[in-house]
């Protein structure tokens, strides 16, 4: 476990930045890496995060639940022998990425990660320089499918004609209900060839939508809100994939490494495996 980690004392963000970063909004993003006790953010994005985590104490424990989910699907889909990763919705990249889990066990994984937070494009850049044969980091949201999926980044590094990994940890709660979340899932499912794989992880209110409420006001003035959906909408973004074991459950019930944390039922993160059979 690992909920020892506290929030920074500080950004470490470039002197310089791309002039289309808007320093007034709280990105999704940022927040997370203030929760997993990251750098690289800014004042809005901590003083969201911790509105976030006054609304529910729980809050931080569900960021950690989310990475380390994140590791133990990418270490699954690579022992049974994906070598393609679309990682929608990346954030920043730290210890523990999609590329270097996969590559601990298929050195010759090649990952696309996407965000649409320019900072992060930024940051992943330079942190992944130097294996473009590997690594491509594309600019876009995934609310415009085709802007991914028809990217030429995306289209140079990965194959679609053999099995790809779609990653979206963490992302479609951000995804409005009039943004069609099922739709764009599907758009991701129609692409891909059997032996490809779907990842899921996506809030709940966990049956207290007071709580769940006061928490994601945290995101009130970020550049994205949170729409919490209920197990079986989220089971449906699955479509027809088939579910691995354990099915779409609570993050720490997904495989644990080791034994279940006793409060495993504060995590409102529902997450799990489809394969296209």
């Amino acid at each position: 476990m690992t909920e020892e980690l506290g929030p920074s004392t500080g950004p470490l963000l470039p002197d310089w930045l791309p002039p289309e970063i808007d320093q007034t909004k709280a990105h999704p993003a940022r927040m997370y890496d203030y929760m997993l006790g990251g750098k690289n953010h800014f004042e809005v994005d901590r003083e969201a995060a911790e509105v976030a985590m006054r609304g529910n104490p729980a809050a931080r424990a569900m960021v950690l639940e989310n990475r380390a989910f994140l590791g133990r699907t990418v270490r699954h889909l690579a022992e049974a022998g994906i070598t393609q990763y679309l990682d929608i919705g990346t954030g920043l990249p730290g210890a523990g990425n999609t590329g270097e889990v996969a590559r601990a066990i298929q050195p010759e994984a090649r990952v696309a990660y996407v965000d649409y937070d320019p900072i992060v494009a930024v940051h992943s850049r330079a942190l992944l320089a130097g294996d473009e044969q590997h690594t491509t980091v594309v600019l876009a949201d995934v609310r415009e499918p085709k802007s991914i999926l028809e990217h030429p980044q995306v289209r140079e590094l990965l194959d679609f004609e053999q099995p790809v990994a779609v990653l979206m940890v963490a992302l479609l709660h951000f995804v409005a209900e009039d943004e069609d979340a099922a739709g764009i899932a599907a758009a991701f499912r129609d692409v891909l060839v059997p032996g490809s794989a779907l990842v899921i992880s996506h809030g709940t209110d966990g049956g207290q939508p007071e709580v769940s409420a006061a928490a994601r006001k945290g995101w009130d003035n970020a550049k994205s809100r949170i729409t919490v959906r209920e197990h079986e909408e989220i089971a449906a973004l699955f479509g027809d994939f088939e579910l691995v074991e354990p099915g779409l459950v609570q993050l720490p019930l997904w495989r644990p490494d080791g034994a279940v944390r006793e409060d495993w039922e504060t995590i409102w993160l529902d997450g799990g495996v489809g394969f296209k059979r």
